[in-house]
């Protein structure tokens, strides 16, 4: 009795582990969930440098209320004449909370609850640390990081969510939780925006587009700003043609997860290459590495989220069994009938 209900204790415990105990590897969700985790906790560094815990982080977050409308506007400057006030205690949250983000996204009995807590987050610090990204301003750029990089963090954790409610119809990762249509709007409506924003006047100037690029060298390592001035020069004049090009690839991306799949993987690495131009081009990596960055910007965000729409490949079709058939006797042949 004692065997058998040691047996079926191992026996739970593999169950929980794992089929037959055997370590799984994580799917194509929770590696993107840990990459969401990973960002996480890269802001929380960035978070903790010295820069945050000074007054000038309260004038960098009084920055983004600039040309935002004045209700949107005056939160902003409240908040940032708080932090100003009591940087030190303020950013000590700020940080904490993205490391805790972090770990439990990380964590899996704890992602559900992490993953909500990060889409609160983030709609708050869209609103007093990035001023909404900038959309309702004539300065917002696909280049610059508009619609903001935190807002393309609560739209990861809801389609990572840890759900299978469509996972039967899902043909790619976003799909799980909220279904396919749903998740296609989303990424309509994203990229969409994002390929109106590159032909809002200000990104249609001739040296608008290469002003931005250019103004992102300053602090920079060397060959970072080499980059950047000469992605610069080589747009100089050239904002019009640029913002009409950039904005048909971007169009062209939003409409992409309606295609077929050959042609829907190809707007997806259209999307990658563009999101990643814009990221090492137009964010210089989020300035993280010239000092005083909260995040990496939006571009590494857009390469995160196409992957999660990356079309899953079809698991090939079971092969139903054979029955086995009685052995067929020719005529005169041994065991015969006559």
């Amino acid at each position: 009795m004692s065997d058998i209900a040691l047996v079926g204790g191992r026996a739970a415990w593999r169950e929980r582990l794992g089929v037959e105990g055997v370590w799984q590897p994580p799917d194509t969700r929770r590696v993107l969930q840990l990459a969401l985790a990973a960002v996480w906790l890269l802001d929380a560094v960035l978070q903790y440098q010295s820069f945050m815990f000074t007054k000038a982080f309260g004038q960098m977050l009084a920055g983004t209320a600039a040309g935002n409308p004045s209700v949107i506007a005056s939160p902003i400057n409240w908040d940032a004449r708080l932090v100003e006030h009591h940087a030190v205690l303020l950013n000590t949250i700020f940080a904490t909370v993205q490391l805790l983000l972090a770990i439990g996204i990380a964590w899996r009995p704890t992602v559900r609850v992490a993953l909500a807590a990060s889409i609160a987050w983030s709609l708050g610090v869209w609103w007093f640390g990035e001023g909404l990204g900038m959309v309702l301003t004539p300065s917002a750029s696909p280049v610059n990081g508009a619609p903001g990089a935190v807002i393309i963090y609560a739209l990861l954790a809801v389609l990572l969510w840890p759900s299978d409610r469509h996972a039967a119809t899902a043909t790619f990762t976003a799909a799980r939780a909220v279904g396919a249509p749903a998740a296609r709007v989303l990424w309509l409506v994203l990229w969409g925006s994002l390929a109106y924003f590159a032909l809002l006047p200000g990104n249609r100037t001739a040296q608008g587009l290469s002003g931005m690029v250019g103004g992102m060298a300053g602090g920079q390592p060397g060959w970072l700003a080499a980059l950047d001035n000469h992605a610069a020069s080589l747009l100089a004049h050239q904002g019009l043609a640029a913002s009409i090009v950039l904005a048909v690839a971007l169009a062209v991306i939003a409409a992409g997860v309606y295609l077929p799949t050959p042609a829907a993987r190809a707007t997806l690495v259209l999307a990658i290459v563009v999101a990643a131009l814009i990221w090492v081009f137009g964010e210089a990596f989020g300035a993280i590495l010239a000092g005083g960055a909260t995040d990496p910007n939006s571009g590494l965000l857009l390469i995160v989220l196409a992957l999660a729409y990356w079309p899953a490949r079809k698991a090939p079709a079971a092969v139903a069994p054979v029955a086995a058939q009685p052995p067929v006797h020719e005529a005169g042949g041994e065991g015969a009938t006559a």
